[in-house]
């Protein structure tokens, strides 16, 4: 059997057309059409809470080690550029010393000796490029790399987690941690994988030389490090809160932008334009401020270490003048000294430039790290039960479920629907019929009881192959970016011939109106189905459901978005469809359930009364009063 034919939202980005190896996921629906949902976590601001700065930053490089092998590369590439590169100054010190002595000297100078010293500086020079390039190859294929990993890692997350959480989140903070933040953190890799190993690797080997020079010189070069350092760590612990800010709150405006966008129709509708750009300019305000302030507190690191540096070289040069004249070190020598001290102020100036984009990499690489970290819904059984030749045999047993612990939303319900019955579910708004069908298909968990799928514990069930028998059409449509034959074969997986999907939308009555589209079923759709009206999207997914040929099929509100005529079109359909299979039909108009085999009317989270239309009307309770309400105009 297939799976779902609509299945449950999840926030993704609009994807191509999909192959057989690789379908889209459907993305959350929010705003005024979204489907009658369960109170889930705030959706609002992200909280204020304390930046954990260090443990995320080693988690981070911890998401580098998958690729050991090319991480020393990257270092062996870094260790022989930056040894290259720190002879250099010592080969030029070595020809200036035989320049001078042959000017002062009787002999002249051993032209060469010069030319052989220069020759050895340019291809020591251009073998520390080579390298160099090497280096930053490898580091780049390191860092996108270890990006798609966590954008995977992130998509599969998404696929795990409770329909609480994609329900309680906009869909734009999501997609913001997910695309955004990704970005930002592998922008910061990087950086750092290229520019901070070969500063530091830069640093060891000029203080190498350095000391190998002359050790007092040397000390007096390192003597302001300390304070630079200090700087570069006041600077980054205030900076830091304001990076998280700015991230977050770039978050929330993308999290907006997504809303409005979704619901413009409804906000045109309503008059609520200028409050729409109000908020988004409050918004746009705040992550202005917030991005100045963090890059304002974090641009202070370069000068401060820069003027420190310019103090070093000063006394560096002023130091070497004295012991030049004193006879303790050549002029070559001290050439190199200041060529090494001008190349250990450049890694420190580099290292301080990077205080900012760190803090902000590690801000995002958190949110990130959120994610991947927030709650999974309960793992599939290690050795998943499948039911002996599904029938479509569903039991409620018992069944309880809240999502807050104080507020029942299904209270000790029980029900049983036989093979090849059609059971119609209605009620009040908030009665718990959509819940019904959650807990069905495992969305959620009940907190009680158990459900049954031909005797077969649905909890002892991996979800995949319970959601295989149970087809679903949701009255809130969801197309994906692809053509409409691509959209209708979207329950069944690996190659549908043609000739089955146009059956199956003849049979929705839809093949009339593709057909009479420029490109039929060809036509390209994008992933609000712009271009056909709400009627012609919900018969593409009736199409997609008589295509998948599920042993149970659930019907949420499916014809809520077409005319009456066509309405009558799609129950006759429908009535073909639900032939010889299980059927839940969740309905508000209740003259679309009354021949349903059994009605059960939901109030206060259990089952007021059950039966047939006309004997539910004698009884005059709950359906009956729910019928008057709706006809009493007629």
């Amino acid at each position: 059997m297939s799976t779902a034919t609509t299945p449950r939202p999840t926030p993704a980005s609009s994807p191509p057309a999909p192959s057989d190896a690789s379908r889209p996921a459907a993305p959350a629906r929010r705003g005024p059409a979204a489907r009658e949902r369960l109170p889930g976590p705030a959706a609002g601001p992200a909280p204020e809470r304390s930046v954990r700065f260090r443990a995320s930053a080693l988690r981070l490089l911890g998401e580098l080690a998958a690729d050991r092998i090319r991480l020393a590369g990257v270092l062996a590439a870094g260790v022989t550029a930056v040894g290259l590169s720190v002879l250099s100054p010592l080969l030029l010190g070595r020809a200036t010393d035989l320049v001078i002595r042959g000017a002062t000297g009787p002999g002249g100078v051993d032209h060469p000796a010069v030319g052989r010293y220069l020759a050895l500086s340019a291809a020591v020079v251009a073998g520390g490029a080579l390298f160099t390039w090497v280096q930053q190859r490898l580091a780049t294929t390191v860092v996108q790399r270890a990006g798609h990993r966590m954008r995977a890692r992130a998509q599969a997350k998404l696929a795990r987690l409770p329909l609480a959480y994609l329900d309680g989140q906009p869909r734009g903070e999501i997609l913001s941690r997910t695309t955004n933040d990704i970005d930002n953190v592998t922008q910061t890799l990087q950086q750092a994988l290229s520019q901070t190993v070969r500063a530091l690797l830069t640093l060891v080997g000029v203080v190498a030389m350095m000391f190998w020079i002359s050790p007092a010189l040397a000390l007096v070069a390192l003597a302001l490090v300390p304070l630079s350092l200090g700087l570069a760590a006041l600077v980054g612990r205030r900076s830091q809160p304001q990076f998280a800010r700015q991230w977050a709150v770039t978050g929330r405006l993308g999290g907006h932008a997504e809303e409005m966008i979704t619901g413009h129709t409804e906000v045109a509708a309503f008059g609520r334009r200028d409050e729409a750009v109000r908020r988004f300019d409050a918004l746009g305000e705040e992550l202005y401020r917030a991005g100045l302030r963090a890059q304002t507190v974090s641009g202070l690191v370069q000068p401060a270490v820069t003027l420190v540096g310019n103090l070093t070289y000063v006394l560096i040069a002023v130091l070497g003048g004295l012991r030049v004249a004193s006879g303790t070190l050549s002029i070559g020598d001290v050439q190199a000294f200041v060529q090494y001290s001008y190349e250990f102020n450049g890694p420190v100036n580099q290292l301080a430039a990077m205080t900012g984009p760190l803090q902000s990499g590690v801000a995002s690489a958190e949110r990130v790290f959120d994610l991947l970290d927030a709650e999974e819904e309960r793992p599939d059984p290690q050795r998943p039960e499948r039911p002996a030749g599904p029938r479509g045999r569903v039991s409620f047993e018992h069944v309880s479920f809240r999502h807050v612990p104080d507020r029942p939303l299904v209270e000790d319900l029980s029900l049983t629907v036989e093979p090849g019955r059609t059971v119609a579910v209605v009620g009040p708004t908030g009665a718990g019929k959509t819940t019904l069908v959650d807990l069905l298909l495992r969305f959620h968990e009940p907190t009680g009881g158990r459900i049954t799928l031909d005797g077969t514990d649905t909890a002892a069930m991996s979800r995949e192959e319970l959601r295989s028998h149970i087809g679903m059409v949701l009255q809130d449509t969801w197309l994906f970016g692809g053509t409409i034959a691509e959209n209708i074969a979207y329950g069944v997986p690996g190659e549908v011939s043609r000739e089955r999907i146009v059956a199956a939308a003849e049979a929705a009555r839809a093949d009339r109106f593709v057909r009479t589209l420029p490109d039929g079923y060809d036509t390209l759709l994008d992933e609000d189905g712009n271009g056909l009206s709400a009627g012609e999207r919900q018969l593409i997914t009736l199409a997609r459901a008589f295509l998948s040929d599920p042993v149970v099929l659930v019907l949420d509100e499916a014809t809520s978005s077409v005319d009456t005529r066509t309405e009558r079109h799609v129950q006759r359909a429908m009535s073909a469809l639900r032939s010889g299979r299980t059927s839940f039909v969740v309905a508000h108009r209740l003259s679309t359930v009354r021949d349903a085999d059994t009605i059960v009317v939901l109030d206060g989270g259990g089952i007021a009364e059950q039966g047939g239309h006309e004997e539910l009307l004698a009884a005059g309770g709950a359906y009956a009063r729910l019928y008057q309400a709706q006809f009493a105009a007629g």
